[in-house]
């Protein structure tokens, strides 16, 4: 399998050694020296400095900075193959709109936490109702700093949990209040309410906390189920009661990023597609605008 990668960054560099693992051949879009440098170190097959000169690909990952998103899918998709990108699908809801639509059934997005094995356990526990009916979801994923200087913190956080709601609810909630710390015309903290049908989603990411925290908790009817951070490899169930049975369900299993690049390379050989969809993606994109919009963007 040849696919192509656009984008040997940071993350970048991560994607080409997984798909390196799943014994693809793959070729760079690399502009930099430093990027350049990055794709040979990984193993790419061959270095070209623009999606125009790619080889014959089967399929196409997208590992720019967020704000290039809709100009590099654009010309990605000119290839008439099957594209991954890396979340976000845009920081534009407009401009993800348009993608979604012209990138149907064949543009899709990297929402490498839908694929972490403790949010699956979560999911399962909501679809099979194993401690009663949801009532909500609460998810704090905040830090210090921001890796990226082309988009905020909001935009670079708040994706992952959203699909988070997608994967365990099977919705992306809507935006219905929200108050953000500004700086420089950055949204650098965003606390949020969302609403699905019937549930809702408390949501906290920010740039500005000393403390690193990844959390997700399920609040059900009969109890609580909570994945209590990234790398955890087991989610915690207190059931309802005066003694607050617990309970500890181990999920181990791939990692994610190598576990959503291996969903895509089986799709280009024939397989279900990935997870997230472009209308999907497009979906979370236009909820973080709202949630923006409601907290005062200036």
């Amino acid at each position: 399998m040849v696919v192509g990668l656009v984008g040997s960054g940071g993350w970048g560099r991560h994607i080409l050694r997984d798909l390196v693992t799943l014994g693809c051949e793959v070729p760079v879009v690399a502009r930099s020296q430093e990027s350049r440098a990055r794709a040979e170190e990984g193993g790419a097959r061959e270095i070209v400095g623009d999606i125009a000169s790619l080889p014959r690909v089967d399929g196409v990952v997208v590992a720019t900075p967020t704000s290039t998103h809709a100009a590099v899918l654009e010309e990605a998709l000119e290839l008439g193959v099957p594209v991954y990108c890396e979340k976000a699908l845009s920081d534009d809801a407009t401009a993800a709109e348009r993608l979604a639509e012209s990138g149907a059934g064949r543009l899709f997005v990297m929402d490498k936490w839908r694929y972490h094995p403790g949010v699956l356990a979560l999911a399962a526990i909501a679809r099979e109702r194993r401690l009663g009916a949801v009532s909500g979801l609460r998810t704090v994923r905040v830090g210090w700093g921001n890796p990226h200087d082309d988009v905020d913190p909001v935009w670079v956080l708040a994706p992952h949990d959203l699909s988070v709601a997608l994967e365990v609810m099977g919705a992306v909630p809507h935006g219905e209040a929200a108050a953000a710390q500004w700086l420089d015309g950055d949204a650098v903290q965003l606390s949020a309410l969302l609403r699905g049908d019937g549930w809702w989603h408390a949501l906290e990411v920010s740039g500005r906390s000393p403390e690193r925290r990844r959390r997700i908790e399920l609040l059900c009817e009969d109890g609580v189920a909570v994945l209590a951070g990234g790398w955890d490899e087991h989610v915690s169930v207190c059931r309802a009661g005066p003694d607050g049975e617990e309970e500890r369900i181990e999920t181990p299993g791939e990692l994610p990023l190598l576990a959503e690049l291996r969903a895509f390379v089986e799709h280009l050989g024939g397989g279900p597609p990935p997870r997230s969809s472009a209308k999907e993606g497009a979906a979370i994109v236009a909820a973080i605008a709202e949630l923006r919009r409601l907290a005062g963007a200036p």
